[in-house]
């Protein structure tokens, strides 16, 4: 029995990731004629035409979409096995890290950590990117280098996980709402007006739900996607913002904040990545510098 060609791993990595024999002939350099050729030599070992024509492009067989990441992750292990075990030169690290994180993160965190990072890695860039929802397909194709947030069930099973701090979310309002004058109970929160926080635009979340067994219901007068949004609503207007408390400490100075009245359990934020950056020496120097600076900002209330 004949042994393939492993080499065509690689070819089928890059075809399968790119959709499109030229994209994939520039990518690994080769000349478009010389990548139809492997394609066809690929076709002929797998037994599967695995990209076919439609219009223009090309569309991956649901063979091909089968092994696509198979493939990708034999590719990721072979270079990893290969790849010679290099001691972390930070001082002459040159590199870009992709951050993606709900808004707060950066205002509140951001400072710390960029200064902690150019002063141990001054050719590191930090870019920031905002989080829209909680899918990992960003973590899974290397767009994404770590996200923070909350664990959910649109998490993928694969990804890692790392607790970096627990937040309750409190309520905040403008200096001299009337909320600021006495004891918040339940009743007098709720009889105020509402801004609700949500990037899929519900009209009702846990306050809410925290609300009902009381029979009290709030008014939502507006919905919006981010945090720093309802703040800034809040800040301007008698609107209530409730707003996790560690991770907008820095969004919320100079507002009135007090603990919410109601039973809601504390979320846990956590640092996540693909598992094939565990043991990236770069990745896991950043991850520790996350980890140290969330540690060292705290922001309650009492």
């Amino acid at each position: 029995m004949s042994h393939p060609d492993l080499n065509l791993l690689v070819t089928l990595d890059v075809l399968l990731t790119e959709g499109s024999v030229a994209r994939a002939a520039k990518r690994l350099r080769l000349s478009p004629s010389a990548m139809s050729r492997a394609l066809a030599r690929l076709r002929e070992t797998t037994g599967d035409p695995l990209l076919v024509r439609a219009g223009r492009g090309l569309v991956p067989t649901p063979r091909a979409l089968e092994l696509r990441e198979r493939v990708g992750q034999l590719v990721q292990d072979a270079e990893a096995v290969l790849r010679p075990v290099e001691t972390l030169d930070l001082t002459r690290l040159v590199r870009t890290f992709t951050l993606r994180n709900r808004d707060g993160f950066v205002e509140n965190f951001g400072p710390d950590l960029i200064a902690r990072v150019g002063e141990q890695a001054p050719g590191v860039r930090l870019r920031f990117v905002l989080k829209p929802d909680k899918d990992s397909t960003p973590l899974r194709d290397g767009s994404v280098d770590l996200e923070t947030g909350v664990v959910g069930k649109a998490t993928g099973p694969e990804v890692r996980a790392q607790a970096l701090f627990r937040d309750r979310f409190v309520g905040a309002v403008r200096m001299g709402h009337p909320l600021c004058e006495a004891t918040i109970t339940p009743a007098r929160y709720a009889a105020g007006r509402h801004i609700l926080v949500s990037r899929r635009g519900l009209d009702r979340g846990p306050i809410d739900d925290a609300l009902e067994p009381s029979g009290l219901k709030r008014e939502i007068v507006t919905v919006v996607g981010g945090f720093s949004e309802a703040l800034a609503l809040a800040r301007a207007s008698d609107l209530i913002a409730s707003v996790p408390e560690r991770y907008t400490g820095n969004l919320r100075d100079g507002m009135f904040c007090f603990p919410l009245p109601v039973p809601l359990p504390e979320i846990t934020v956590s640092l996540l990545w693909h598992p094939r950056l565990d043991a990236d020496p770069a990745h896991r120097w950043l991850r520790g510098c996350v980890r140290d600076v969330c540690a060292g900002i705290t922001h309650w209330i009492s």
